[in-house]
């Protein structure tokens, strides 16, 4: 038992190593990010610029982080492709054309297999951008924009295996796709193009795509008795009820207003608490509302943080639809 808890204490120690280290390097990349900025400039033009795609390509650790960041890229609206260097130089550098924008991973700058993709953009003038370690490699000279990470190291405790160095170059990457996204100004809207499956495809939905619709809205005039929304609670189920004059939507009734209602009234007779009270009486005036092009997952986010089990959707201040927060949780939005 004693070696098991020393082991763990082993385990737990290296694994806090690891983490104090990999954060070491990307304070370091933080830092130098001033010594940076004629390059990263370059970069983001060259890539928001372009007519084409962005051909991302690196070998081994780099080239799985190369690819990683070529589907960032996509989902943020800058259309990317991953280049396998070694699979460029026999046909696939076919798909790479002058009007791309390559982006090169290689934390030495030597990497061999990328020898034939640099002498292809230098033939057909393709613009080369150097993600690398070291500022005067083969790379980095070759490059429009090199983008130079600052000597680390990592978190290999022999300094040898990429750990670190690959963290760097993922968020660089991750931050240059960010910048373009923000150049571009691909918003909300844009990723709900790009995403329109799973949790944050619901997320992004418009609260018009999902609503309870006209027919199905528990709705009172405002001089209707009391009786005539405890009738539309138990119709329609919502646990709501909003209150109109003239169509515009005034305020709403839940169940809670309603027992609260009957508990300061229970010694009134019932034809007076039900039937000669009008609804504007016991309404919650400026309740939360919501619009058609509310995102879903801002929906979400509003009901939880009220602790409200439902809001309507009003347009031109009038009720068009209702949303609840079982409605949003059965479409996936998270």
């Amino acid at each position: 038992m004693p070696n098991l808890m020393s082991e763990c204490i082993k385990a737990l120690e290296a694994v806090q190593n690891a983490i104090a280290t990999d954060a070491e390097g990307l304070s370091a990349l933080a830092a130098g990010l001033p010594l940076m900025t004629d390059s990263l400039e370059a970069a983001i033009e060259l890539i928001a610029g372009m007519d084409g795609r962005l051909i991302v390509t690196g070998l081994g650790k780099s080239g799985h982080v190369a690819a990683k960041l070529a589907a960032t890229f996509a989902s943020t609206g800058t259309p990317a492709n991953f280049l396998h260097p070694a699979e460029a130089s026999h046909g696939d550098l076919g798909m790479v054309q002058p009007s791309d924008v390559i982006l090169a991973l290689s934390w030495s700058g030597e990497t061999t297999e990328l020898s034939d993709v640099l002498g292809y953009a230098k033939r057909r003038a393709v613009p080369l951008v150097a993600l690398t370690g070291v500022a005067d490699s083969t790379l980095a000279r070759a490059a429009d924009a090199a983008l130079v990470l600052p000597k680390v190291r990592e978190a290999c405790p022999h300094n040898l295996a990429p750990t670190t160095s690959t963290l760097m170059q993922m968020a660089m990457g991750d931050a240059l796709a960010i910048a373009i996204l923000q150049r571009k100004g691909f918003g909300p809207e844009s990723f709900h193009s790009f995403h329109p499956g799973g949790s944050l495809g619901a997320a992004l939905k418009h609260v018009g795509e999902i609503m309870h619709g006209a027919a199905a809205l528990p709705i009172v005039e405002a001089d209707a008795p009391v009786i005539a929304a405890i009738s539309e609670l138990s119709a329609k189920g919502f646990g709501i009820v909003g209150v109109t004059v003239d169509g515009v939507l005034n305020g709403v009734v839940t169940d809670g207003d309603v027992r609260r209602y009957l508990e300061k009234n229970a010694d009134a007779t019932m034809k007076g608490a039900l039937h000669e009270t009008q609804t504007r009486a016991i309404m919650t005036v400026g309740s939360v509302t919501l619009t058609p092009t509310t995102l879903a997952g801002e929906a979400l986010a509003t009901l939880q943080a009220r602790r409200i089990s439902a809001a309507f959707v009003i347009d031109q201040d009038r009720p068009v639809g209702l949303v609840t927060l079982l409605r949003l949780l059965n479409r996936g939005t998270a």
